[in-house]
């Protein structure tokens, strides 16, 4: 395959919640920035290979056999994002432009022995799962900050938004995996919220909220 034909694979896994689930052209569109029209092209090439399913207007989705290449190409930049962060001190905003040129690498031995280097991570620094060599994913129990009751306890489990702008306002405010956050209280008016972080309080945003991943905790 070609990179751009891997890279589109790629999205429509991720757009598709992992393959489980049809991607409307606009969206592929609007995830790779290109046109519609450029999509649909790609998308009947692809079909006519057996990675998608696709029917005109009803959305396209993962053959079995694309679905295995998706997750091969998720697996290895993932790794690579670990890697990155472990063993080279990488920060969690700087892996990813770096994970999307090594996630082309054809060597499956190469992966497997990262992978063992690594001890079989189960997600990257940012809170994604990370498919296995079968291509399964280890689901993980967790809900949106925002989701949480006023004196609710979580932890810090992994990120919607990845940009780097994002990470680096969370490195400010020392918010980062694993992190306890403590719901103090929730304005109605504009969804801001104070919660509490090793004993500090802060005020955060509504759309930064929006973007945290959190596992409860009783």
């Amino acid at each position: 395959m070609t990179l751009t034909e891997e890279n589109y694979i790629k999205t429509i896994y991720q757009l598709g919640k992992y393959g489980t689930v049809r991607v409307s052209t606009n969206m592929i569109a609007e995830a790779l920035d290109t046109k519609a029209s450029s999509v649909t092209d790609m998308v009947k090439k692809l079909a006519d290979k057996d990675y998608l399913n696709y029917k005109p207007y009803q959305g396209t989705s993962l053959t079995s056999k694309g679905k295995k290449i998706a997750a091969d190409v998720v697996r290895k930049h993932r790794l690579w994002e670990v890697f990155l962060v472990e063993k080279l001190n990488f920060s969690w905003d700087e892996v990813h432009d770096i994970a999307e040129q090594l996630e082309h690498i054809k060597s499956e031995k190469l992966i497997n022995e990262l992978d063992k280097l690594l001890d079989y991570p189960t997600s990257d620094p940012h809170g994604d799962p990370i498919p296995d060599k079968f291509g399964d994913i280890k689901k993980t129990d967790k809900s949106l900050l925002f989701s949480l009751d006023e004196n609710a306890l979580g932890v810090c489990v992994g990120v919607k938004d990845s940009s780097t702008a994002f990470l680096k306002y969370l490195d400010n405010h020392n918010i980062a995996l694993g992190s306890e956050i403590k719901v103090m209280s929730k304005e109605d008016f504009d969804g801001s919220m104070v919660i509490q972080i090793d004993g500090v309080s802060m005020s955060i945003s509504q759309a930064v909220a929006n973007n945290l991943f959190v596992k409860e905790k009783n």
